[in-house]
């Protein structure tokens, strides 16, 4: 039950996020409302983090695949790619295709085991469910 709190939280913060993103960018530039988005999340994070127990900081590099330490450059380029998506295309469109293009790269990261996840089996309901999402984005569009 709480993990579908934080689910349901993460994809509230997200779409709110997305459309704050945009209008700062209205005024500003891409880049720099990126480092800006940033920038504020390191000063929280740095926040949060001096306030709850402060654990090594620079244990992160304890990590056994230092490709994962990439996690916030991937961040970077979700914040880019959001902006533009809403600003291209409105919140509710561009969010539906967000969720979906998740929803099969998740999918795929499962079935193959990527990334050091448990592999799970391929299963006919979870691609029912992807073509259902595509119908309904159809079908909000028309």
């Amino acid at each position: 039950m709480v993990g579908i709190l934080f689910a349901l939280l993460a994809g509230l913060l997200m779409s709110v996020q997305g459309v704050f993103n945009t209008r700062v960018m209205d005024s500003s530039n891409m880049w720099a409302t990126n480092s800006w988005v940033q920038f504020t999340a390191f000063i929280v994070s740095i926040s949060i983090w001096f306030f709850t127990g402060r654990e090594n900081l620079l244990s992160v590099f304890n990590v056994e695949n230092k490709l994962y330490l990439f996690g916030g450059v991937i961040g970077a380029f979700i914040t880019f790619t959001v902006i533009k998506s809403i600003s291209g295309l409105g919140p509710a469109y561009a969010t539906m295709l967000i969720l979906l293009a998740q929803l099969v790269v998740s999918c795929l990261i499962e079935a193959f085991g990527f990334f050091g996840t448990e592999k799970i089996c391929f299963e006919w309901s979870k691609l029912i469910g992807v073509v259902l999402m595509i119908a309904g984005i159809i079908i909000f569009k028309k």
